[in-house]
């Protein structure tokens, strides 16, 4: 349990928030959410230490064990992979190097006996012994496999230490689990498996986390980080949502009786309730919406960017076609005979562990590249528009207002009209007048969809759209995607889009590929549950 009082923190003059009052209890999983800048990740950072509040407490047991993802990936270059797992329990691995050395000494002496037989009593209370099995097993369990375990840290690749550091974060069941973005990086299959380890774990786990869909699965409160203050709520992120845009409902609907507020209410919490799974976690957060009231659900003071896209004409019967598509790239074949048709409402999901060759496959199928074999045809009737992975080129050069920027891009040229798709994306007034070229990750990701939106299009594709935004942007973006009447092709790490979107998936492997049509949570029941 960790307990929370009169918290405060600022920076100079700036306040990231105060009088912060929270109870974080074993059993149960908290995501903490908050515009980008909010003060997640420094949320994260007092709680478990690293750094000091301005003021108020954090109390914690003195016996509980806190473990923390390590964000360093070259940290633990010098040491092998399992050793670096089982530091998630320094003081498992301290007992373990005292007694090796101990063990090693030439003029070994009863008083290094006696040492010896302490250490091993501990050792043995902490099952010392199975550390490395368990080590192991978290490793392959997070797709290290057994021949990567006696390596040096050093020799693993980004990826591959991103895995590891999470391994040993989850190492020796800690009472406390701090968990800043952990599924970045990972692939489907390993994301996977992280969720149901947390879903069984019995500890307290704060997290914090872009993907929807994970917030979804493992949380059963959400620590909301806004204007300066932090509230929890329970439930998903989806019910904190859907919950905030009730309470907004509600809140313009001032004729509306109270009773007639708290039958819809009922309603709401009901329908949320009644999708709740066996897990722990589920049955934690079931049993937390039952006891909400009217007073409970707040309205959110986030500002959403409205992403809507519209098409001039439907599509036609043939949409397009890949005949045996293959390239090579830097040496390495990243597509391999590659084939497929496109039908009147597919929403095709492409995943993969190499990004590289799905980029790849979108830059073709845009005539940005060209295939080393096969062919590609789209139908006569199709428009498409394209978001790309790196945007760079669009705005490297781009000294000029963000309204002239857009520009370019628009048939209209008015300033009203451009100014009404950046207004949209939430630069208004001034704000549609700075430069294009200062603009951050997530500004450049929202005026790419202003530029997707001026072409009313018939055929998206989007190459990672996620990337950068926050999770405001990310909903709205879910949100207007699921409104477009007509064909996706899309690649994402934001596994609530694919879920909610997809009606078929192509997974590019090293083996070759996979084409189903099927959702996602079918896929995975499929193809990657084991």
């Amino acid at each position: 349990m960790i307990s929370v009082n009169d918290l405060s923190v600022r920076f100079g003059s700036q306040k990231l928030f105060e009088d912060v009052n929270l109870m974080f209890t074993s059993g149960n999983c908290y995501g903490v959410i908050g515009a980008n800048g909010a003060g997640k990740s420094t949320f994260l950072r007092v709680l478990s230490g690293e750094i000091e509040a301005t003021s108020g407490t954090i109390g914690i047991n003195k016996e509980a064990r806190m473990s923390v993802l390590k964000q360093d990936h070259f940290q633990y270059d010098e040491f092998k992979v399992i050793d670096t797992v089982i530091m998630g329990n320094k003081r498992l691995y301290d007992i373990m190097i005292e007694k090796d050395a101990i063990y090693m000494k030439e003029d070994f002496s009863d008083a290094d006996g006696i040492k010896a037989a302490e250490l091993e009593g501990e050792f043995a209370e902490m099952d010392g012994w199975s550390a490395e099995s368990d080590a192991s097993n978290l490793l392959q369990g997070l797709g290290i496999s057994t021949d990567l375990h006696e390596k040096q840290m050093s020799e693993l690749t980004g990826v591959e230490k991103v895995k590891v550091l999470l391994a040993q974060a989850l190492f020796g069941n800690p009472d406390i689990l701090i968990l800043d973005e952990p599924t970045n990086h990972l692939d489907i299959r390993t994301i996977h498996w992280l969720q149901e380890f947390l879903i069984n774990f019995e500890g307290t786990v704060i997290v914090v986390s872009h993907d929807r869909f994970f917030l979804n699965e493992v949380c059963t409160n959400m620590v909301d980080i806004d204007f300066g203050k932090i509230t929890m709520f329970s439930g998903n992120y989806d019910f904190w949502y859907e919950s905030s845009q009730l309470a907004l409902q509600m809140m313009k609907d001032q004729n509306k009786k109270k009773e007639e507020k708290i039958k819809e209410l009922e309603k709401f919490i009901a329908r949320f309730s009644a999708n709740a799974s066996k897990s722990k976690q589920a049955t934690s957060r079931k049993k937390s919406l039952e006891k909400i009231t009217l007073d409970d659900i707040k309205p959110s003071t986030r500002k959403y960017p409205f992403i809507g896209f519209t098409m001039d004409r439907e599509v036609g019967n043939e949409i397009l076609t890949v005949e045996n598509l293959s390239k090579t790239i830097d040496g390495v074949k990243v597509l391999d005979n590659i084939s497929f048709r496109v039908n009147q409402g597919d929403k095709i999901a492409l995943i993969g562990d190499n990004e590289i060759a799905i980029t790849a496959l979108f830059k073709i199928l845009m005539g940005e590249m060209e295939p080393d074999e096969g062919e590609f045809k789209w139908g006569v009737t199709i428009t498409t528009s394209y978001f790309p992975k790196d945007n760079t080129e669009f705005f490297e050069n781009a000294d000029m207002s963000l309204v002239d920027w857009l520009r370019q891009f628009s048939e209209e040229q008015s300033e009203i009209y451009i100014r009404g798709f950046l207004g949209r994306m939430l630069f208004s007034g001034e704000e549609a007048l700075k430069s294009a070229k200062v603009l951050s990750g997530g500004e450049k990701v929202r005026c790419m969809l202003s530029r997707m939106m001026l072409k009313n299009a018939n055929v998206l594709l989007l190459d990672q759209p996620t990337n950068h935004l926050d999770l405001e942007s990310i909903t709205a973006l879910n949100n207007g995607l699921t409104d477009f009447k007509s064909n996706l092709i899309f690649a994402t790490k934001d596994n609530e889009i694919i879920h909610s979107l997809a009606n078929r998936i192509i997974e590019i492997r090293k083996d070759g590929f996979n084409d189903q049509t099927m959702s996602y949570e079918e896929y995975i029941d499929k193809f990657i549950k084991e």
